[in-house]
């Protein structure tokens, strides 16, 4: 006889990972708003923050170069200033004996880029010489004097022996105002006749064009050197004086009718 037997078999439960005392929380969990780590938009904010700081840097330290070389490497090249106030004692042969040195007074503009002076002349102090606006234009070879007391325009080209160049006659008021250099204190004539009228202004260049537009403008020329100015003559004709040069320039402009 055969006896069959069973035993029991004991299902083992799984073990707890935590006490039986600790409960385990589970926290919910929302699928439309994924969870971040914390230290993530912390770290992205830094970066962002140094980048920042990096370009400012950058920057500053670009402009403070751009600085360095023009002061440095420009400023021998471009003009500190272009507009000069000037004063200058000279002595007139003629009136030396009764007027002692007389001073002479205007506003100078010097562009040396366009290639162009522009000298303003007051009303003197004395009454042998007219108010004038003048310019001399070096890239159209032309030379215009407008005759403030006659409000009329003349036009003759421009004399460079006697008229110095936009770069010179920079450099010499640059040495006058910083006392380095003091110019000769004489007195030079240059004697002119009207020769027609200008038609044309346009023909003059935009400078001497924008001096003159709306006034009568004439054309001058040089009078030969051995004939010179008489008594009768002088009563038709106007004297400017101006300073372009280490010393000074009284042009006289006589009317046509004299000739």
């Amino acid at each position: 006889m055969v006896k069959i037997s069973f035993q029991p078999v004991s299902v083992q439960k799984p073990e707890k990972e935590n006490d039986g005392d600790k409960e385990e929380i589970h926290m919910p969990y929302s699928h439309d708003e994924p969870v971040l780590p914390v230290c993530s938009k912390k770290s992205s904010m830094s970066g962002l923050w140094y980048i920042t700081l990096g370009l400012v840097i950058f920057m500053s330290g670009l402009i403070m170069a751009s600085v360095y070389l023009y002061r440095y490497y420009y400023s021998s090249q471009i003009p500190e200033d272009s507009l000069f106030h000037c004063r200058v004692m000279y002595e007139d042969p003629l009136y030396a004996p009764l007027l002692g040195r007389q001073e002479l007074e205007e506003n100078v503009g010097i562009y040396i880029d366009e290639n162009y002076e522009q000298i303003s002349v007051p009303v003197p102090d004395f009454g042998s010489s007219d108010p004038a606006d003048i310019i001399h234009d070096f890239h159209r070879g032309l030379t215009a004097y407008h005759d403030i007391a006659l409000d009329k325009c003349y036009v003759i080209e421009l004399n460079t022996t006697i008229v110095m160049p936009p770069r010179n006659l920079w450099e010499l008021l640059v040495n006058v105002k910083r006392g380095t250099y003091l110019p000769q204190t004489y007195i030079i004539q240059e004697e002119m006749v009207v020769a027609g009228r200008v038609r044309n202004m346009r023909q003059l260049g935009p400078f001497i064009h924008r001096l003159c537009y709306g006034k009568e403008t004439y054309r001058l020329r040089r009078r030969s050197a051995h004939k010179r100015i008489d008594k009768r003559e002088a009563r038709n004709c106007h004297y400017i004086r101006h300073f372009e040069n280490t010393f000074v320039v009284e042009t006289v402009i006589c009317d046509r009718a004299l000739l």
